[in-house]
């Protein structure tokens, strides 16, 4: 039995999803439904490490995600001067507790670009008919879920109405699918703050950036990371655990407004200080955010189900999200084949192993804030 399936969000998680139900049954009519006109290119650093390397090589992606790889080999701690005092080197994909820096290393961009090209290249392989394909949906989004025993109705943005088998909210921790399958209290209820707030953009490079990442912990609760590797920019990050009501309050308003709240935040650091605050005003891929974690008491309520930062974000400060979206997808991807469709046994068997994984991570692992890391975590799991 084929389904029609619809993907919120075409990041990490939408198409490899895609991908992999697609492999399950090329018989699937897939649509992924994206909010922006075009493929989202921007983002930062992020590292495949623990299961994602073993999933994307049994996807046959794992020597074109290699092929574009940047070369960041460690992080250097370095204090007000520029001077290091400490130095951890690059971890080795299938290393328990590994650090900042991973054997795999692509930006944001360049991930999403790989899967979306594969996920065409995969459907010209398949040479499949109308309405049995992957296809994408952009500058759409969702407005409106209504569910019955025979399936779930999606309004879409410009109006119109259509059936699906099943909704997969791969649309991150904002997540608009979230919001509309559980209702805002529970969405909204979901965010656990950390309590960090947290500003992204790139710079221009300098002489003298090598391959290492450099982090200094500045006064005031604060940290700084510049992120070169072998590109021709840098990547900043800066990071605050001081209280700030106005930081908080400038993510609902203007990109300038949120610049602002920002300069003013750091404008007393005490390492890079004018490069970083010129660069952060002059950057044209700006992005700041409050970090915390997303936790759900369920992922799925009728037909609809939640996939990656949507139902489990784990902060960018465990550097797990990417393989956790991974892991979901081909966690969910494995039971819908295995169930052979049953869409509600499907999704019951992937709550009972994310409820037994979650249980297993949270009995011995935690990440630095100490808060409890939600489900998969650093296991060398491989669903088969």
């Amino acid at each position: 039995m084929s389904l029609n399936v619809l993907i919120v969000g075409a990041g990490v998680c939408g198409p490899a999803i895609a991908m992999l139900l697609q492999r399950s049954n090329p018989q699937h009519n897939i649509t992924i439904v994206e909010r922006s006109p075009t493929l989202r290119s921007t983002g930062q650093q992020i590292d495949l490490k623990t299961q994602a390397p073993h999933i994307l090589r049994k996807m046959g992606l794992l020597d074109e995600i290699r092929a574009r790889c940047v070369n960041e080999t460690g992080l250097e701690m370095v204090d007000s001067s520029g001077t290091q005092i400490a130095y951890f080197g690059a971890s080795a994909s299938g290393q328990r507790g590994p650090g900042l820096t991973s054997e795999y290393e692509i930006m944001r961009g360049n991930m999403v670009q790989v899967l979306y090209d594969a996920s065409i290249k995969q459907n010209a392989a398949l040479k499949l008919g109308p309405g049995q394909e992957i296809a994408y949906l952009f500058g759409q989004t969702i407005t409106s879920l209504d569910q019955s025993a025979q399936g779930v109705d999606v309004t879409f943005s410009d109006g119109r109405t259509q059936r699906y088998d099943l909704v997969i909210g791969a649309d991150g921790q904002h997540s608009r699918t979230r919001q509309l399958a559980f209702g805002r209290e529970v969405s909204d209820a979901a965010f656990k703050s950390l309590g960090i707030h947290g500003a992204y953009f790139s710079i221009p490079r300098i002489d003298g950036e090598g391959t290492l990442a450099r982090g200094h912990l500045a006064p005031g609760r604060k940290m700084i990371m510049t992120r070169t590797s072998d590109r021709p920019v840098t990547g900043a990050l800066l990071f605050t655990m001081k209280e700030s009501p106005k930081l908080k309050a400038s993510y609902k308003k203007s990109l300038k407004t949120q610049k602002e709240a920002f300069v003013e935040a750091f404008e007393d650091m005490d390492w890079q200080t004018d490069r970083l605050i010129s660069g952060l005003k002059e950057s044209d891929d700006f992005y700041a955010n409050e970090l915390g974690q997303i936790k759900m008491n369920q992922l799925s309520t009728g037909r609809v189900v939640l996939l990656g930062d949507a139902g489990y974000c784990p902060s960018p400060f465990t550097g797990l999200g990417t393989n956790l979206c991974l892991v979901g997808a081909y966690v969910l991807a494995g039971e819908l084949a295995r169930q052979r469709n049953d869409v509600m046994g499907a999704l019951k068997c992937y709550e009972e192993k994310n409820a037994a994984l979650h249980c297993r991570v949270s009995a011995n692992l935690s990440n630095d804030s100490g808060v409890s890391l939600p489900i998969f975590a650093t296991r060398h799991l491989v669903y088969e």
